[in-house]
């Protein structure tokens, strides 16, 4: 009995050394999880567009000076792992002006596409007049930047629940944060309300790595007073917040745009409720009223629903492969319609800014 005794304390010994000489597997905290088989860290199991929209400082005509319509839109593309916390986070701003003379005539180039803050990047010059008051002397882009590596890591609760302080430049939401202290002066607010919106309407995904934002805005629409027509300034923002797999196939994407009118009447003076409200497509939902024009084509479908089909129809393919689809034309206005069986009875408006998106948010991704 006690040889038996003996054996089996030798045995647990055993164990126990090589137990304790076993490589511990990385849980991507540093810390052991008991077993060999390496846990996945940070895989992205939700991802989410979030977005703020402003047109208050827009303004009418006054003093020799013309009309401004301005409409700046914030939009936040977030991955989430499976305990909430952000894996990925872009931000960008699309700040966009149409100006008129003292005249009523648009003296904006509305053709040309208006880049974001980020496109911009040494362009849009805030190092010059705000961050080298506060010491930092860094530009929006960088800005940014170092608050969305902040942000990576932390749960929403834990990145909207930060302190705040007054700088040097005037904002009084500036981080109060010691990581962020060299490299984030700028008014953040607005940074940490569209991460926790896109949390709210996040959606699940499978084996998702990488998550892009794309952002595209255009003022083609706008147009001067005329007869007894108010003038226009239409700033169109179509975004998207696209998660992608470790081959590059899409795992789910969002994909929204949000159409800001600012009228004026003949003499440049403001006409639009610029404390209104500002949705989005998805938001409108059945308030947009397409689903009329659209029972025209054979659908009768909104156009969040066919946005959800279109989306629907992008995951397990690789941007090559999506932005290839062929389409045709619907008519004078619908250049771009699919032209994809699996698509006939569901989707019947034009694709091709949304094409254009996915390919830009698949460039950025991260």
């Amino acid at each position: 009995m006690k040889k038996v005794l003996a054996v089996i304390l030798v045995l647990v010994l055993l164990m126990s050394v090589v137990s304790g000489c076993s490589k511990p597997a990385d849980n991507d905290g540093g810390e052991a999880n008991g077993s060999e088989t390496p846990v996945e860290g940070g895989k992205i199991v939700k991802v989410g567009l979030g977005h703020i929209a402003s047109i208050n400082k827009s303004k009418g005509a006054e003093d020799g000076e013309g009309a401004l319509g301005q409409a700046d839109v914030t939009v936040a593309a977030v991955g989430f792992d499976a305990d909430g916390k952000v894996v990925s986070v872009t931000i960008d701003t699309a700040q966009t002006k149409v100006e008129f003379d003292e005249e009523g005539k648009i003296t904006t180039d509305i053709n040309a596409t208006p880049k974001s803050k980020k496109e911009l990047g040494f362009d849009y010059n805030m190092k010059k007049f705000f961050s080298e008051a506060n010491g930092i002397g860094k530009e929006w882009f960088e800005q940014i930047e170092a608050l969305e590596e902040w942000m990576v890591g932390k749960t929403v609760a834990e990145i909207t629940g930060i302190g705040f302080k007054e700088n040097a430049a005037g904002y009084t939401d500036a981080p109060d944060v010691a990581e962020l202290e060299s490299s984030v002066s700028i008014s953040v607010t607005g940074y940490l309300e569209v991460v926790a919106e896109a949390w709210e309407n996040s959606v699940e995904v499978k084996n998702g790595e990488t998550v892009g934002l794309g952002l595209v805005t255009s003022v083609s629409k706008s147009k001067e007073a005329e007869d007894d027509e108010d003038a226009l300034t239409q700033m169109d923002s179509t975004m998207t917040a696209t998660a992608f797999d470790a081959d590059g196939k899409v795992v789910g994407t969002i994909i929204d745009t949000v159409q800001i009118g600012v009228t004026f009447d003949a003499d440049g003076q403001l006409t639009a409720d610029l404390d209104k409200a500002i949705k989005t497509k998805h938001e409108l939902k059945e308030d947009y009223g397409m689903k009329g024009v659209s029972t025209k084509t054979g659908i009768g479908k909104e156009w969040f629903e066919q946005m959800e089909a279109f989306q629907e129809w992008m995951i397990g393919k690789t941007v090559a492969e999506i932005t290839a689809m062929k389409t045709k034309e619907r008519d004078a206005s619908h250049l771009h319609v699919p032209d994809v069986a699996e698509l006939e009875s569901s989707v019947t408006i034009t694709v091709e800014g949304y094409l254009n998106i996915v390919d830009k948010a698949a460039k950025v991704a991260k």
